[in-house]
């Protein structure tokens, strides 16, 4: 499974937004400065959150976007399938693995990548906003730390 750059764009915008939830409409431009991110790409990305009700848009001198709920509901595999659609880790196959493939490998492999969406959709949907805020603050902090030698 590949996350294009709609996707990450996407979850970085989202975290911008999340990281300023209860401040008012952020304008579109001060998201894209901020992230180093084209307004006229965000724009489209912010067209899809909309659409799936994960921003909301307020239009007018003090208009911008804003989170649709709050920071700790959203969770990161709706932002990606907004964004990216389905997250398989490969194309799905209607029905069974096919003719001169009827057999015991074939319908394991079909049980693994099963098996293997599941996870990743559940991975994804137990990680918030809220959660990424958080643990990217304390890698930042990490990063950042002056070290003292005496």
């Amino acid at each position: 499974m590949r996350i294009s750059t709609r996707g990450e764009y996407g979850v970085r915008a989202m975290l911008d937004l999340a990281m300023h939830y209860g401040e008012g409409p952020i304008p579109l431009k001060t998201v894209a400065q901020r992230q180093g991110i084209s307004e006229h790409y965000l724009e489209q990305l912010m067209s899809a959150l909309r659409k799936a009700e994960l921003v909301t848009s307020v239009r007018g001198a003090q208009g911008g976007y804003q989170l649709g709920a709050p920071p700790q509901e959203i969770g990161v595999g709706d932002v990606l399938r907004a964004l990216e659609g389905p997250l398989e880790p490969r194309p799905a196959q209607e029905g069974a693995p096919g003719e001169g493939h009827n057999s015991i490998p074939a319908y394991g492999a079909q049980v693994l990548w099963r098996l293997l969406s599941q996870k990743i959709n559940e991975t994804l949907d137990a990680l918030t906003l809220d959660m990424l805020c958080k643990e990217g603050a304390q890698e930042q902090a990490k990063q950042t730390a002056y070290i003292y030698h005496i």
